[in-house]
């Protein structure tokens, strides 16, 4: 099964409903990273249910659902993740119930060999009072998918341009060493892809091993900014951006370098062990 461009811009997703609870919560700040000092009393909140504070980055993984990936007809065996953005419309409560309206806004063919690129928009509403509590803008590099017959990118098309990271040295740098069992723990956060856990998966997908989720990078690197540039507050932030720029095996150090002007706060992580830059272009807006 290819790509066919008209049927899957006419792919009409249904409206789901979801719900998390506090354990959600706290799992997915110990999969990205809280808690690794339990006597951390600033870390604490955000992985006991007293007084339990919700990151930013739960956002990502409250209404995870791939079942509609099928109806595509992507090769997901060669899918990774290009940017995130992530719009919170207002701080994440700990525990909620949500409903989802996924769509497809856009693919682009970068021809036979190449791969294409595919916009995906989810927004997240309050499922008593449908308000909107969170926009979600993914952009997916399908590796195996270019030559489908779909529109060329133009620089006109897609998401806005990536942010510039200032032109000086950081304000400042968080570090955290990544487990090597961290890919199976994130994976219960919702994204079971078996790239992250089956090495003869991986090896067919042309890793030499199961690579870390790029979301638990994005969450890595949030918490970073929400405890560095923050003071541990995750509801100042609003609006969360970044390119992703290569993989992160499980078991290396993630260094966050984090630059603030006024409510806007600039990030980049590269790894200690290899000094390659996993996320790029990284922007957080604080309300």
């Amino acid at each position: 099964m290819a790509i066919v461009y008209d049927e899957l811009m006419r792919l009409d997703l249904p409206e789901k409903a979801f719900s998390y609870t506090e354990r959600d919560t706290m799992l997915y700040a110990l999969s990205v990273g809280m808690g690794h000092d339990p006597m951390d009393a600033e870390e604490l909140p955000f992985v006991f249910e007293k007084n339990l504070k919700a990151l930013p980055g739960l956002a990502t993984v409250i209404c995870w659902d791939d079942s509609w990936a099928p109806k595509t007809g992507i090769n997901f065996q060669m899918v990774v993740h290009g940017e995130q953005r992530v719009i919170l419309h207002r701080p994440l409560a700990p525990e909620g119930r949500v409903k989802s309206k996924l769509r497809i806004r856009d693919a682009f063919d970068k021809g036979a060999g190449k791969g294409a690129v595919v916009l995906i928009e989810n927004s997240i509403r309050d499922a008593a009072t449908n308000e909107p509590l969170v926009t979600l803008l993914s952009t997916t590099f399908a590796r195996g998918d270019g030559g489908f017959g779909g529109p060329a990118r133009k620089p006109e098309d897609g998401p806005p341009q990536p942010h510039r990271i200032p032109d000086r040295n950081p304000d400042v740098g968080v570090t955290a060493k990544t487990q090597p069992n961290q890919a199976l723990f994130y994976r219960l956060c919702g994204d079971r892809n078996p790239l992250h856990a089956d090495p003869a998966f991986a090896k067919a997908a042309g890793f030499p091993r199961p690579i870390l989720h790029g979301l638990c990078t994005y969450g890595h690197a949030v918490r970073a900014v929400v405890k560095a540039a923050c003071d541990h507050d995750p509801a100042q932030v609003a609006h969360i951006e970044a390119r992703f720029t290569a993989p992160v095996f499980p078991g290396e150090s993630i260094h966050t370098e984090i630059w603030r002007d006024g409510k806007t706060v600039s990030f980049r992580a590269r790894l200690v062990e290899r000094d390659v830059v996993v996320l790029d272009h990284g922007k957080i807006e604080l309300r």
